[in-house]
Formats: structure tokens, sequence, C-alpha cells
């Protein structure tokens, strides 16, 4: 999953971007890059294949111009090789706009032929381009990034998240999510876009979830947030609860010798207030579940996180009662699980947008089961479409 920046506000933007792109290491990538609106007024861009440390390195031997609205991106491959040319930003509109793009967008094909027999050329092999000449075209037409990304989501298919920037509208970035992350960052005199929270938590822990098929346009001083069709919407703000050295390796040599250091800390702190002196354990987040029905517990996970499913369902099963299972998120949807209202799925998320999972969560919604989600990242969409959340 690519991790994704914006900025604005006073600070300079290429060192809030970059460190917000060093808090989204943990998620893996093969590329990065940053596109700033100068302090003169011009659209300036670096991209790099390889760690985030070559394009900081390029950054202090040949720094970007100053500015204080910006966007970053760290890729994994999905479309075109790890190169410099297939690494976000993308730019279109003669250079003057830069979008950042996670997902898929799944007639890119039919799209970019569509662009080409009209004239318009490419740079890269990837998906995100499409999207980056179709918002240049509605830019020029319409003159207003929000009304652009309007009239371009609407023809875009799969999953995504997008930023953008143009050096026409200095002090704004404009976002969009369609089953990709993408978190709001409330400052003072300044705002933050991000794939995850880590990405703006050192400079504040006040934050906004944006909704499915949802706008969302940031200046310094105000947040706007609309559906893809122009309704308006007041996400309700929430407070990240965790610090910035949460999202560092604190020293460790990688992150998973740093969680590993940190699992008796962690299960501390999860049982802090719901283990009694006299060793009952209340557990108030799950009121909302009709404990008395469950007869089967099936935890759905992908990845590391199913490995740490399996052990909770080995103690679970053991100290329960009840049958418990694992299932990997991705097979779940595609086997006609038997499940009811008897049946609580457990769904194990660190960032909570997994979307395996996510599907997964839907269906089990769907047919009924009473749903359970252990995420590390308030806001996100797995705990609010799930009935309770650790």
């Amino acid at each position: 999953m690519c991790g994704i920046v914006g900025y604005v506000g006073q600070r300079s933007s290429s060192e809030v971007l970059m460190s917000g792109l060093a808090r989204l290491e943990y998620r893996g990538y093969d590329s990065a890059g940053v596109a700033i609106v100068s302090d003169s007024g011009s659209l300036v861009s670096h991209k790099r294949a390889g760690k985030l440390g070559v394009l900081a390195e390029d950054l202090v031997t040949s720094p970007l111009e100053s500015g204080s609205t910006g966007i970053a991106h760290t890729r994994w491959a999905t479309h075109g090789a790890p190169t410099d040319a297939n690494a976000h930003p993308h730019l279109a509109d003669d250079g003057k706009l830069a979008l950042i793009h996670n997902g898929i967008i799944e007639n890119f094909h039919e799209l970019k032929e569509q662009l080409v027999a009209s004239g318009e050329t490419f740079s890269s092999d990837t998906d995100s381009e499409v999207a980056a000449v179709l918002l240049g075209i509605a830019y020029r037409e319409s003159r207003d990034l929000t009304q652009a990304m309007m009239k371009v989501v609407g023809r875009l298919e799969g999953a995504f998240t997008l930023l953008i920037v143009h050096e026409d509208a200095p002090g704004v970035v404009v976002g969009a999510r369609r089953n990709s992350p993408l978190v709001i960052g409330v400052g003072e005199g300044e705002n933050f876009l991000g794939s995850d929270v880590a990405a703006f938590v050192a400079y504040t822990h006040k934050a906004l979830a944006l909704g499915q098929d949802q706008i969302v346009t940031i200046t310094k001083d105000s947040i706007d947030v609309m559906s893809f069709e122009g309704e308006v919407f007041h996400p309700p703000e929430f407070t990240i609860d965790w610090d910035a050295s949460a999202a560092d390796k604190g020293g460790w040599s990688s992150f998973m010798a740093k969680e590993i250091s940190e699992e008796p800390e962690a299960v501390a702190n999860t049982l802090r207030g719901r283990l009694s002196p006299e060793g009952e354990v209340t557990i108030p987040e799950l009121d909302s579940l009709d404990v008395s029905l469950i007869d089967r517990v099936i935890f759905i996970a992908c990845g590391t996180a199913a490995y740490a499913a399996m052990l909770g369902a080995y103690a679970m099963e053991k100290w329960s009662g009840i049958p418990v299972t694992v299932e990997l998120s991705h097979e779940f949807r595609y086997r006609d699980p038997v499940v009811g209202a008897g049946t609580l799925v457990v769904s194990v998320s660190q960032s909570g947008e997994t979307m395996d999972t996510l599907m997964a969560v839907r269906y089990a919604n769907e047919l009924g089961a009473q749903t359970l989600a252990i995420c590390n990242t308030q806001g996100a969409t797995i705990p609010r479409e799930s009935d309770a959340t650790l």
C-alpha cells in the first residue's frame, strides 16, 4: 500500500512531507517523490526509484524551491516497473498539475486509449498518469481543482486515493478516496492529508476520517468535504491517542524488531483499565455485541496479521470453550461461509484499510454476522464498518 502525504500551512512543506513519508516507511515501497507549489508560484517536483534516503540525498544536493503547499508519495509498483519515470508525482497540464495516487484504476487501458486518440502523450507506464492527464484537462475547462476532481472521479473504476496540487491554485490541496484510505489532520493555520495518521501525528493529534466516495479540499485555514456528487459533509473529529515516536523505529534495525520488543508493553496497555484486581475482565467496547448469541468465532486477516490471529484464536478457543478458526481474508468471501448472528467475525488489521479484510468484513455484515475489529488506526474504514472495535 502506498504512502501519501499532503500539506498546506506555514511550515516548509518539504520538511513536513519528507517527515511524513519517513513515518509511512513501514508500509513498504520501491520509489518516492514530492511536488511543491513554491513561494514564487511555480510547481517543482522530484522523484526517484529506491529508498527514501535516495530522494532525501537528492534534495540536500539540489533543494527544491521553498513553499508551504505540497504532496508526497511512496510507491509500491503495480502498473509499471519501479523506475524514476513511474514514480509519483505525475505531472499534467504542461507540468502545472501534480498528482499522487494509491490504488488501482481498473479501466485505465480504455481511458488511456481514448486520451492517446485525442492527442495526449504519456511519459510512464502507470495507471496513475491517466488520472493526472484527465485532471489536467478537467482543470483547464473549470479552472477549479475541486470541480476538476469531481468531474474525473466519476470516470474512474477501481480503488483509489488521489491528491492533486496546481501552480495556479497555491495554498490548496484536493484529495479524493474510493476503497482506499485518506485521513485529514486538523492543525492551527495548517492542515494535512495522509494515507495514515502517522503521516502527520508529529504536528497534530486532531483528525477527521474521509468517507467512502468523498472529496476533500484543504487550505491552511479551511477543510471542505463533499461527496462525489457534491453533497456537503461534516465528518466528526477524533483525537489520535499516540505520539510520533510510535511511528519511528526508535533505534531498532526494523519495525519488526521494534514491535517484538514492544509486545509486553502493548499487552499491558491493552489490559490497562480492563482487568480488575479480582481478575475480572471488563471490555466496554464489546457492549454493542450480543455476546449471549455467539457460538462460533472466525478471525479474518492477511499476512502477519493472520499469524497474530492464529495465536489469538488458540487462546480464545481454550478460554472460551467455543470453536474458533482463522481464515485468510481474500479467501473468506469466495467459499460461501455459513455464518449468522451467532457467528462473531473478528478482523485484524494494523491500518484498518486492508482491502481484502475490509471486503470480508462487509461480506460478513451482509450475511448477518456480528463483527469486531482489532485495529491500530482510529477513524479507519474497517472499525467504522464493524459492530465493535478494539
